[in-house]
């Protein structure tokens, strides 16, 4: 089957790339001739994980290409797939609509044979429909079907979402539609992995409920830590305890400096205004995002109690900067609350991200990037650990105590234990919900 891919952001690159490995003939569109020329050179434009390998193999069968030319993507394609942005709208806090409607109206006017427009891009319930209404009106002689296929990739283990998902759903409105997106991801349902087939609104609603659901689990183990801190308790043992409970399970149970990325922060508040326009307040997601930028601030507090009180003049080195690890993703992280109320307050940072400063350095200001997480120790007052790389999950604790000036760490991540700092060399260590720190 030929499929069309308008988009070659996260989602609709790896999507595309994804889909011509099941066999497929898919042709990705974008708008941005530079980014088109990037990837016809094989050059990659987002972080990911075995992306770049795949998209090799599939480009040199013969069965992915780029183009900016939407109407040669069309020729013959049974789907096209409208994989574009989302951002929260200025203001209002919605889903910002401008880019769908006008993917949908390029198809409208181009596409000549039948086709499945399916929306994959996160948009509001409803938006569906207004996508039919949209092209309906501009072309009524075009023969088409809209779907709902809302993407649940992992940024950092995207291909292995997308090959071995835990559920594929699919919203539509007849059979035909259905028929198409069936065989779209037949290798998926011949491997027995579940296709949920629904309606377009039930389509558009789980993937907010499912990103808020687990916002809110990583929101409220937060607050759960939080409360540790304050009367003794272990959140690395309350969350085991809880987690056990097959009700509950133990996924996004990990305390930390807060969520961040492209999609919790954006999906929180679009469904939070989804629920005021329609008088049903989702007054458990507006608690969530407020409860979240505490989070982040509350981590800056900690910051500062580690320094004294201010780091006006400390020299901190910042470990991770990325909204989590294997990714180059910046979006919403906690870095971009934390890193510059340091660098407001005075400090001098150091940063180090294994892939953070491709965006990041448009993103933090005043601040220094150093490759090794030794280097950005030496002499330091302060080592904090923002991201959980790989990279900082095995660090020579007693070389970095050695080489700072003030051998204080700040393990917002949870990655080692008092103990282990105790015994090499650190004179304060703060984590999260385990107690604030200890002093010799």
């Amino acid at each position: 089957m030929k499929i069309a891919m308008i988009g070659t952001g996260y989602v609709g690159l790896v999507s595309g790339v994804c889909f011509s490995d099941f066999g497929h003939e898919v042709v990705c569109v974008d708008k941005n001739p530079a980014k088109i020329e990037s990837l016809n050179r094989g050059e990659v434009p987002i972080y990911e994980p075995g992306l770049d390998t795949l998209m090799e193999k599939n480009v040199s069968a013969g069965r992915l290409s780029f183009t900016l030319d939407l109407k040669e993507a069309l020729d013959g394609a049974e789907a096209v797939f409208i994989a574009v942005g989302t951002p929260t709208r200025r203001g209002d806090g919605h889903a910002d609509l401008s880019y769908v409607m006008a993917a949908a109206a390029e198809i409208a006017e181009h596409a000549e044979d039948y086709v499945v427009i399916v929306t994959k891009s996160t948009v509001p319930v409803g938006t569906n429909r207004q996508v039919k209404q949209a092209v309906k009106k501009a072309n009524p002689k075009l023969d088409f079907d809209v779907a709902s296929n809302p993407e649940f990739l992992r940024e950092g283990a995207a291909i292995e979402d997308f090959m071995k998902p835990d559920r594929v759903v699919v919203g539509v409105q007849n059979e035909r539609a259905a028929d198409v997106m069936a065989e779209i991801y037949r290798p998926l349902f011949l491997r027995e992995f579940p296709i949920v087939t629904t309606d377009l609104e039930s389509a558009e609603m789980i993937k907010y409920a499912a990103n808020a659901f687990l916002a809110t689990k990583i929101t409220f183990i937060n607050e759960i830590a939080a409360l540790c801190e304050r009367v003794g308790g272990d959140i690395k043992e309350v969350s085991k305890g809880i987690g056990l409970d097959n009700r509950i399970g133990n996924k996004f149970l990990h305390a930390g400096p807060g969520y961040g990325g492209s999609c919790f922060p954006k999906d929180t508040k679009a469904l939070a205004r989804i629920g005021q326009e329609h008088a049903v307040p989702m007054q458990i997601t507006e608690t969530v995002i407020k409860v979240n930028e505490e989070t982040k601030r509350r981590m800056i507090d900690k910051l500062m109690d580690l320094c004294g009180g201010s780091v006006n003049d400390k020299t901190i080195a910042v470990l991770g900067v990325t909204f989590k690890p294997n990714t180059d993703d910046m979006r919403d992280a906690p870095s971009l609350t934390i890193v510059p109320a340091l660098v407001g307050g005075g400090a001098k940072v150091r940063v180090c991200d294994p892939q953070g400063e491709h965006e990041g350095a448009a993103l933090l200001h005043g601040v220094h990037w150093i490759e090794d997480p030794y280097k950005a120790a030496h002499n330091a007052d302060l080592v904090v650990i923002l991201t959980e790389w790989n990279e900082f999950r095995a660090l020579d604790l007693k070389r970095i105590a050695k080489k700072m000036a003030v051998p204080h760490m700040a393990d917002l991540r949870n990655i080692y234990s008092p103990k282990d700092a105790k015994r090499a060399g650190f004179t304060a260590y703060a984590s999260i919900g385990r107690g604030q720190y200890f002093e010799d």
